[in-house]
């Protein structure tokens, strides 16, 4: 990590996670879930999938996590950007989330933003 800070991970859907996002900046820190599609043990490299689009996450600093093909894995840690705009997530903190049930997570995801938003349009309202 770039600095001594510990950031918190935004939640961010993979589906977001393209060149055009917000989301999609070098060293941001997010929060991610998806499918184990593949793990390769020699580069500590796992793949997550989630409706069609997938990322791929460095899991080298996790310890005591055992990868299983097709199980369901939430990682948190920093997005890095590679010069030909491949990203990857340096995770620092990964967990098997079996049982989600991934419909009702991104329905709370999508209030959670709604809730978030009117917060700060009603901050923006009464400071003026």
């Amino acid at each position: 990590m770039a600095s001594s800070t510990i950031k918190p991970g935004i939640l961010v859907t993979l589906q977001e996670l393209d060149s055009s996002s917000p989301y999609y900046q070098h060293g941001a820190s997010l929060r991610v879930t998806g499918k184990l599609q593949k793990y390769s043990i020699e580069n500590a490299i796992a793949v997550i999938l989630d409706r069609g689009a997938s990322l791929k996450i460095d899991t080298k600093h996790l310890r005591d996590l055992n990868f299983r093909v097709g199980s369901i894995y939430q990682f948190i840690g920093e997005l890095f950007i590679h010069p030909d705009n491949d990203a990857i997530l340096q995770a620092r903190i990964g967990r098997n989330v079996d049982g989600i049930d991934l419909n009702l997570y991104y329905q709370s995801l999508k209030l959670l933003r709604q809730f978030e938003a009117d917060q700060k349009r009603d901050r923006a309202t009464s400071s003026s």
